[in-house]
């Protein structure tokens, strides 16, 4: 544990996502008052001592300013802008996981810049050919599950797709407290024989692998949490992700027009509205934290680009149970192991 008073060191982005600073300012401050954590802001150093002051109210500003004199904006190209602002709060963020300054760095910002300033500066784990973007993603029951790669990378091979399902176990084991993590892959059909020649490939070996293999799941099942962690290539995980958004949000807009021109639904709505915010609660992405690189030799976690406070909070949150849980270490003593069944109980 890096920070001071038995606290993790946390980098922050203030510049990261579409309602930066306020949100990450505001986020960083609930996070502190919920988990024993510091934060590092990263961002302008002027303008992140401003939104501090605004938001703290002539309090002492809490945690420590870093400066960072330039800020990757969404439509940058993500190696070029790595070399054009090497200023930038993304880059001096991860520099300072890297230098043992900071324990993680949560951000909302590029995803693309920071998965390329974390292969850059971090590198990966051993064994580790490619990292996966995983994250925590809703289920009916509230449990929600793991699902990887979320678009990383947009290929994978067989032996990746393994290595996804060991992190993966890892993580949903030392990090979402599941004692004995089930693994699924997805894919077009449930039979063992389903998918092109990837699919069939990693069905196999993560049949022989030792994981708790459940087997394939399709898409329309993901919701009922079939499984602790689900793993994909990075093109399939992405659409499926950004499809599972979509229909959410298109739900929550029919809803609300139905309601809204019959004057019934609309009395029936003000009676219906605490179970209402509960069940879109319990859907919300941003109650569940941030995505994080899982192969990466950091901790680096991306908030979605539209995080309000609480997602960046819940983000850092995310990243304090990673530290806790000796998250990358665990994954080291994983990769490689040949006794899966071992790995899936943990130590």
């Amino acid at each position: 544990m890096s920070g001071r008073a038995g606290r993790w060191r946390v980098a922050v982005d203030v510049m990261g996502g579409d309602r930066a600073p306020e949100a990450p300012v505001a986020g960083g401050l609930e996070a502190m008052r919920r988990w024993p954590v510091e934060i590092l802001w990263v961002g302008p150093e002027a303008q992140v001592a401003a939104e501090l002051r605004r938001q703290v109210r002539g309090s002492r500003v809490p945690g420590r300013i870093v400066p960072a004199s330039q800020v990757i904006e969404p439509g940058d190209p993500p190696v070029a802008a790595l070399r054009r602002k090497p200023d930038s709060s993304i880059t001096v963020g991860i520099r300072l996981v890297r230098d043992g300054e900071a324990d993680a760095f949560v951000s909302a910002g590029s995803t693309g810049a920071l998965m390329a300033a974390g292969k850059l500066l971090l590198g990966t784990l051993p064994g580790i050919a490619r990292p996966a973007l995983a994250a925590v993603l809703p289920t009916l029951d509230g449990r929600g599950f793991l699902m990887l790669d979320l678009g990383a990378s947009a290929e994978a091979d067989a032996e990746q797709l393994v290595h996804y399902a060991v992190m993966g176990v890892v993580y949903a084991r030392e990090v979402l407290g599941r004692p004995a993590p089930r693994v699924a892959l997805l894919n077009i059909g449930s039979e063992a024989g389903k998918g092109n020649r990837l699919y069939r490939e990693a069905h196999e070996r993560l049949a022989r692998s030792g994981l708790d293999f459940a087997g394939n799941v399709e898409a329309r099942e993901l919701f009922a949490g079939p499984a602790d962690v689900v793993v994909c290539d990075g093109f399939t995980g992405n659409v499926a992700l950004k499809a599972m958004e979509g229909v959410g949000e298109a739900c929550w807009k029919l809803l609300k027009a139905e309601v809204a021109r019959r004057p019934l639904a609309r009395l029936a709505a003000g009676l219906l509205r605490p179970v209402l915010r509960r069940v879109r609660r319990q859907l919300d992405y941003g109650e569940y934290g941030a995505a994080l690189f899982l192969g990466l030799d950091g901790l680096v976690f991306k908030c979605h680009g539209s995080s309000d406070p609480r997602a960046i909070a819940n983000g850092i949150g995310a990243a304090v149970r990673a530290c806790q849980g000796r998250l990358l270490h665990r994954i080291g003593e994983s990769i490689g192991k040949e006794d899966g069944e071992a790995l899936g109980r943990g130590r």
